[in-house]
């Protein structure tokens, strides 16, 4: 299975700031052993898509309805007129900030379907949740209820992001991490049968080049979704790099 590394942007970044977009997609190029995505803002959609090469671009988010009145919000087609190829949905931050539930994720993760978008639907634990031994649960029950069973490996990628480990530095042990991802396997095909066998898996939580090998080398890791370390090529590329020796 091909790893796929994802960055996203979140709020951060300007036009200035697409040289970096530039600088990955030249070692995307020359790495095509290895998918790389970039999410950036969606204001720096319309210039990144022409110039992201052999990288694909997404959105961060969006609505679970076509249309309609919802100011300010972004449907599944308007990133796929604006040329993107996936969508992150359920991110632990959307999911904490704007109270999104299972419910509306797998509602976006249609939309996204339904646009002709790779659905990038996000799962994990918080600190709370962990201490309490109930990670491994919280997880099944958010797959059980955000995954469309309608799902393919074509359209579809699992991110297990444990909240208390984006942005802090601190990240799972590596059996921590095989554990999470071999019980993410076994959920999906239990709900998908065959097909769930083939859908990535990724882990993003303070994913970082000294600790890629480590992490993209436990069970049923099929690549990262990473946040702060995707803003510079000097962070990123490394990552990928690390992708490259061990697929």
């Amino acid at each position: 299975m091909r790893f796929l590394i994802a960055g996203n942007w979140k709020m951060n970044g300007s036009r200035p700031m697409l040289v970096e977009l530039d600088r990955i997609a030249e070692a995307a190029k020359a790495l095509p052993q290895v998918d790389v995505a970039i999410a950036p803002p969606f204001t720096l959609l319309a210039d990144a898509t022409p110039r992201a090469g052999a990288v694909m671009i997404g959105g961060q988010d969006c609505h679970h309805v076509a249309q309609g009145a919802h100011t300010g919000c972004i449907s599944a087609g308007m990133l796929a007129e604006m040329g993107a190829g996936f969508v992150i949905c359920g991110h632990s931050e959307r999911r904490a900030e704007f109270g999104e539930t299972d419910s509306l994720v797998r509602a976006k993760a249609l939309a996204a379907h339904a646009a002709g978008l790779i659905a990038v639907i996000c799962v994990g634990e918080d600190q709370i949740e962990r201490d309490a031994g109930r990670a491994v649960k919280v997880v099944r029950d958010e797959i059980q209820a955000s995954v469309p069973p309608e799902s393919t490996a074509d359209n579809l990628v699992i991110s297990y992001e444990p909240a208390w480990a984006i942005g802090t530095g601190r990240t799972p042990t590596s059996e921590e991490i095989a554990i999470m991802h071999r019980m993410v396997r076994a959920k999906l095909i239990q709900l998908m049968g065959e097909e769930g066998a083939r859908v990535r898996i990724l882990y993003g939580g303070s994913v970082t080049p000294e600790n890629a090998a480590t992490i993209l080398a436990c069970d049923e890791v099929n690549g990262a979704l990473i946040g702060g370390a995707s803003l510079t090529a000097e962070r990123f590329v490394p990552i990928i790099e690390a992708a490259a020796a061990g697929g």
